[in-house]
């Protein structure tokens, strides 16, 4: 398979200044835009397909999100994707006015009615959390049909498998742990997709990545932000904090972090390739405050190095071996 996609994603952290001071939110979103237009130059390519890092159906109106995503189509010619998450994030859901308890039961019963926007332009639909629909048309419609909708997954084999019995690609989420333990979800879901009669839905891996000109710059540059970041959602959620020694274990071939230089960063996409046969993968770059420069060096050498040389091992056949 010499065909894997390759593409970045961001949350939008607001990065510091040279000082250390916050930058401004409006500064921030002229950031993001700036990573991504270099990243179209890297890649070469109009065809690049434009998607949510995740969006949290849970506490969202599925008819919103569907009418945003069908715009962002039509304006882009047919390329918008929506990658629909129950959320690892959980400070929506008081935001607006949801109880964690129908955590699974908002995301299956949301993910229920969007399915029913994309497949139907006039939609009759009732349910629980939110107000019935009766024969109503849902406007504009996008270029695509069906609008593809991708399930994003972390580590629930439940949603792995429901994933598949709808019918709709996975995004696996691995941002902790070796990748190996991460098969059986895969395994699940591609069972599921044959049994519902699909058995050729694609897989995405999405891991925090981050690309430097040598091993060493890419530990001391990513290592603090992803360490601030990473520990301050740990503080809330009671993890361990991560220390350099967890940090450098995550950045070896079997660790979660594709972090390192480019031929370090080729050499765990593809060992990755061997375990998953994934169609695509998936970095996030822009992790807590990392400088913008930074951000848009690992974007250029992402693109210009390591997809380049990912694509051309998998056309000779190529893999590292597990």
């Amino acid at each position: 398979m010499s065909d894997l996609e390759f593409g970045l994603d961001t949350f939008g952290d607001v990065p510091e200044d040279d000082s250390g001071v916050p930058i401004s939110q409006a500064a921030a979103i002229r950031q993001v835009i700036d990573e991504a237009v270099l990243a179209a130059i890297a890649a070469r390519t109009s065809r690049i397909k434009l998607a949510s890092g995740v969006t949290v159906l849970s506490s969202d109106d599925p008819v919103r999100v569907f009418q945003e995503f069908a715009t962002v189509d039509l304006l882009s010619g047919g390329r918008a994707e929506i990658m629909a998450g129950r959320g690892s994030f959980i400070e929506s859901f008081p935001l607006f006015g949801f109880d964690l308890e129908d955590y699974d039961e908002l995301f299956a019963e949301k993910l229920e009615l969007l399915l029913r926007l994309v497949e139907s332009e006039r939609v009759t639909w009732s349910g629980k959390h939110r107000a019935p629909i009766d024969d109503l048309g849902v406007y504009p419609r996008p270029v695509q049909d069906p609008l593809p909708v991708w399930v994003a997954v972390g580590g629930s084999p439940q949603s792995a498998m429901r994933a598949g019995r709808l019918g709709l690609p996975m995004a696996l989420a691995i941002i902790g742990g070796m990748p190996e333990r991460f098969v059986p979800f895969v395994e699940l879901f591609r069972e599921s997709a044959a049994a519902a009669g699909r058995p050729d839905l694609p897989v995405s891996i999405n891991s925090h990545t981050y690309v430097a000109d040598t091993s060493e710059r890419a530990a001391e540059e990513f290592f603090p932000p992803y360490a601030a970041m990473m520990n301050a959602i740990g503080r809330e959620r009671g993890w361990n904090p991560i220390a350099r020694q967890d940090f450098d274990a995550l950045r070896t071939k079997r660790g979660a972090l594709a972090v390192g230089s480019p031929q370090e960063v080729v050499e765990k996409i593809l060992f990755q390739h061997e375990l998953f046969r994934h169609d695509r993968f998936l970095g996030q770059i822009s992790v807590g405050d990392l400088p913008h420069r930074n951000v848009l060096r690992a974007i250029e050498l992402f693109g210009t190095e390591v997809a380049p040389a990912v694509r051309a091992e998998l056309g000779r056949g190529g893999s590292t071996g597990a």
